[in-house]
């Protein structure tokens, strides 16, 4: 049983909205067509030609990846490259290819979310604020047959949220009146005939970054052909989202056994890192990739300890000015966590929709750099 690509990309965007990419970024699908039909996937931190030949000797067409396959502007595409080579195959193959980028780093329960977890953090708070949700007034009309069912998967697609309540909702009665014209098809009432029947106007608030998938939901659970319904801006401020996070531990000790623990965390072979060992660290601060840009919020928010990837010499020297121990965990090993535990959520949604298709980890994936 195949599945529209589509659809899958609806699960993604619930999971890493779009609005959350920086602008310099270049998520989304950048391989294929959203009416690919899917049978099977593979998930990945890079897509590499290992991948790729991966995909195609074990007959997947849809990979999915954090870091984006096409980044920079093309200027040409050549057969001959590694890129243009790996591009040919992916086309001639028909794989589709899908990246969640920095929207996957900043997502509640993203990236950094894995990471805190991973290292065992507690009372975990976003680092650098980047983004506030918009919200909407969302209203639609729909026949009293079908109001509760719209409602439910208003509910399910994320609408309804005020502070720690969900489904909210407000309906009111009335009457729909409407004429259906020649070639269309109503469940209610005859075509070039005028109409009048009950209806149930459904309010609620929904945010920006969920928008999309409330009205896929709607136009599955509506029983119209043209659902009508309204839109409209709020004032009220939505949820704000951040890049990197910080937390506690649930013992403060000092920073070469916490350097330990995370290294045994990660399952990495080397924490190279800067700052006094005997240090008690409480509070931990992080980015999962190259995230020293953030030495100083991390600071600031009063964390004892760095953890990160890609530390230059001279940024290293900055976070140990500042009082903190610096950790780089390397880029691959602060963010590969994250993608056994992006498979399982895509195979749990997959099976909450009845759907044949398995998402597995890419058994190709390794780190860039080696170590002797």
């Amino acid at each position: 049983m195949s599945i529209q690509l589509s659809k899958i990309i609806n699960i993604m965007e619930s999971f890493a909205p779009p609005c959350l990419a920086e602008k310099w970024d270049n998520p989304g699908l950048l391989v294929g067509s959203p009416r690919e039909e899917i049978q099977s996937a593979v998930v990945t931190l890079d897509v590499t030609m290992d991948t790729v030949e991966y995909a195609i000797k074990n007959k997947i067409n849809l990979i999915i990846s954090h870091h984006p396959v096409i980044f920079q502007k093309l200027s040409s595409l050549r057969t001959d490259t590694y890129d243009g080579l790996m591009y040919e195959k992916l086309l001639s193959h028909h794989i589709s290819v899908y990246s969640a980028h920095t929207n996957w780093d900043s997502a509640e329960h993203g990236i950094n979310d894995i990471l805190a977890r991973k290292i065992g953090l507690t009372d975990i708070q976003g680092l650098v604020p980047v983004h506030t949700d918009p919200l909407y007034k969302f209203a639609v009309y729909v026949p009293e047959s079908h109001a509760e069912a719209v409602r439910m998967a208003l509910g399910e697609a994320g609408a309804g949220f005020i502070g720690n309540y969900s489904h909210c909702m407000f309906s009111a009665d009335g009457e729909g009146q409407f004429k259906p014209l020649a070639g269309t098809h109503p469940f209610i009432g005859d075509i070039g005939k005028l109409e009048r029947t009950k209806e149930v106007r459904i309010e609620t608030i929904i945010p920006a970054s969920r928008l999309n998938l409330l009205l896929s939901a709607v136009r599955m659970a509506h029983p119209y052909e043209e659902p009508a319904f309204d839109i409209y801006p709020l004032v009220n401020k939505g949820k704000s989202c951040y890049i990197g996070r910080i937390g506690k531990l649930a013992q403060p000790e000092p920073a070469r056994m916490v350097l330990r623990k995370i290294k045994r965390a990660l399952g990495i072979q080397i924490l190279t890192y800067a700052g006094p060992e005997d240090i008690i660290v409480e509070k931990i601060a992080l980015c999962g990739g190259a995230g020293a840009s953030f030495i100083g919020e991390a600071a600031a928010a009063g964390a004892q300890l760095y953890l990160t990837g890609d530390v230059k010499y001279h940024e290293a020297q900055d976070a140990v000015k500042r009082g903190l121990v610096i950790a780089d965990g390397g880029h691959y090993g602060t963010e590969v966590i994250s993608v056994p535990v992006l498979a399982r959520r895509l195979q749990n949604a997959a099976k909450e929709r009845g759907w044949q298709i398995v998402f597995q980890t890419d058994p190709t994936m390794k780190d860039m750099f080696g170590h002797c």
